[in-house]
Parts: structure tokens; C-alpha cells; sequence
């Protein structure tokens, strides 16, 4: 049966896009400074193990309009200082229908509120 997906089946969705994106960033590029990362033991799992979290954090952080027939969910964070890092602020805006969900705006800006 197709439905029209609620909040809790956008935070499981939101979190399976961000963990992989996150676990690179975090884990492989150069967000943490090269001495955390090396005392971080088994990073990626320890990023998978936030996957509850990350979903519910971007449902704190998003307003969802539901049309019925379909939902648009758009989710803004970010922007702010966190243990001495700025935060690049995050939107996105994603369509739900049909069982289904979809990014059709994504992206990161080095802006500042």
C-alpha cells in the first residue's frame, strides 16, 4: 500500500543519507583536527552508532507540510559554533509521496546566520 511517509519514516530515511556522508567528512576528510582523529577509535562505527541520533536531530530541525497526497519536509541547522568549530548551515528539502522519499534541494553553505 502506498502512503503518504510520516515523521518517524523521514528520520529513518534522513539518517541512513547523512550517516555515510557524515562517517567520510568526519572520519576521512578534514573536519577533525589529525590528533582526534587519531585518538578516535573506529571511527566509522562509531558514526553508525549515531544513526538514531542524526535522524532524530534532523527532526528537531525540520518543519514538515503535509498536502495530503503528499508531505514536503524542509530542515535547516546548523550555522553555529560547536566546541570551538563553526558549523556550516545545512538545508534541505525533500517530497514525500507514494511510500517514497525524495531530495530535491540539498546543501551546505559556509554562511553565518
Amino acid at each position: 500500500m502506498f502512503t503518504n511517509p510520516g515523521p518517524d519514516q523521514f528520520e529513518t530515511f534522513a539518517s541512513d543519507q547523512l550517516v555515510d556522508v557524515i562517517e567520510a567528512e568526519v572520519c576521512r576528510g578534514s573536519v577533525l583536527p589529525s590528533l582526534v582523529r587519531l585518538a578516535l577509535r573506529d571511527c566509522p562505527r562509531l558514526i553508525q552508532a549515531q544513526r538514531r541520533a542524526i535522524g532524530a536531530q534532523v527532526g528537531r530541525h525540520t518543519r514538515r507540510r503535509n498536502f495530503g497526497v503528499m508531505s514536503v519536509y524542509r530542515t535547516e541547522f546548523g550555522g553555529a559554533a560547536l566546541m570551538g568549530w563553526a558549523l556550516p548551515r545545512f538545508t534541505a528539502t525533500v517530497v514525500g509521496g507514494a511510500g517514497q522519499l525524495v531530495i530535491v534541494q540539498a546543501g551546505l553553505s559556509e554562511e553565518q546566520p
